[in-house]
């Protein structure tokens, strides 16, 4: 949601603005900076569109008195744990604003249909205190990647009956912050044929489904929480972890093998990349356990445009390899904060999708 304005169109461009910034009536990115509107807690950029004229801020929420960030963050730590009273002491300990209880028990309330984890809440404090909650890891992986593992959620969506044949995936997540996982191989990750996202692959035609749901809501608001460009991926990724009742990891790495291909090969995939080293590496932004199938997800700025049903099939058949699970247990999704692209990466490799293909692959 914006603050809407009225007045006449800006007459010059002004400072660099945020690449997501859209005006919310045409949808031009041609905005120019316009002061700022104060609030409670701070103050907002205001911006003008230069095509339709309109006026709008980037608070994100409307009619708040404080800021989206503030209630944003105040949400996730109640999420991840701490009690109201907790909460408010974090608030003003971590960013310097104090906060009424009842304030922030009504933004808890208001926002629970999106944060979903709200209601699942109390069991996942049976679990672990908020300290160890997530378990999270700096991967030094070619890049910095930071692992992040929601211990509490992985719990409870695979004590459900129809996620309990993914007990190895919790073992392959659990393996990725110690010395048993093969760190080395990730350490000429800027080979270009060797990274996921760089392959372009020869695949059976897919149906990509587009959707409007709750991880459009969360990659939203997610968004607004970040400052700059760069912190677009990880706030995404923190928030959907902190705040949904699916997503159990962020930033997992995964490598496909030339025993692995072989293997899919043989049992009739159809896997023809151009030019490629194995393994193959990558490293999935958001894993999230939900309706029977594990769901790789990934954040693409501007995600209408793109197409990287490669990448995500490499890294459904990358992970289905490490915790031997049919590829038909997989689906995977790319999203922004407007729209989602689901498919099915077993429906890109196998001319028979009805054929049922496990993975024995020895990691």
């Amino acid at each position: 949601m914006f603050f809407l304005y009225k007045g006449p169109p800006p007459k010059s461009l002004a400072g660099n603005l945020n690449r997501e910034a859209t005006c919310p009536r045409c949808g031009a990115r041609d905005l120019v900076r316009n002061g700022r509107r104060k609030l409670r807690s701070g103050s907002v950029q205001v911006y003008g569109c230069r095509r339709c004229g309109l006026y709008f801020s980037d608070r994100g929420l409307k009619h708040k008195s404080y800021d989206a960030r503030t209630i944003l963050r105040a949400i996730s730590l109640y999420n991840l744990g701490y009690m109201l009273e907790e909460t408010r002491r974090e608030m003003g300990r971590r960013f310097h604003q104090k906060i009424p209880l009842s304030t922030i028990a009504s933004w808890v309330k208001e926002y629970s249909d999106v944060c979903t984890y709200a209601r699942l809440r109390e069991r996942g404090m049976g679990f672990y205190s908020p300290a160890d909650l997530v378990l999270s890891t700096r991967l030094e992986h070619g890049q910095v990647y930071d692992f992040r593992l929601h211990r509490a959620k992985l719990e409870l969506a695979l004590a459900r009956p129809e996620h309990r044949r993914f007990w190895r995936l919790k073992d392959y997540l659990l393996r990725v912050p110690t010395e048993a996982f093969p760190h080395d191989i990730f350490a000429h990750n800027g080979a270009l044929e060797q990274r996921a996202s760089k392959l372009r692959a020869d695949l059976l035609e897919v149906r990509k489904l587009e959707r409007h749901n709750l991880a459009n809501r969360l990659a939203a608001l997610g968004l607004t929480l970040a400052r700059t460009n760069r912190e677009r991926h990880p706030r995404v990724e923190e928030f959907m972890l902190a705040n949904d009742s699916c997503t159990v990891a962020c930033e997992v790495p995964v490598y496909l093998t030339a025993d692995d291909i072989e293997y899919f090969r043989g049992n009739g995939f159809s896997i023809d990349f151009e030019s490629y080293r194995t393994p193959i590496t990558g490293h999935i932004d958001v894993l999230q356990v939900r309706n029977g199938l594990i769901h790789i997800l990934d954040y693409k700025p501007g995600a209408s445009g793109v197409d990287p049903v490669d990448q995500l099939m490499v890294y459904a058949l990358a992970l289905a390899s490490r915790t031997k699970l049919a590829v038909r247990d997989f689906k995977c999704a790319w999203l922004d904060g407007r729209g989602c692209f689901e498919f099915f990466p077993l429906h890109a490799v196998c001319p028979k999708p009805k054929v049922i293909c496990s993975t024995k692959i020895t990691t």
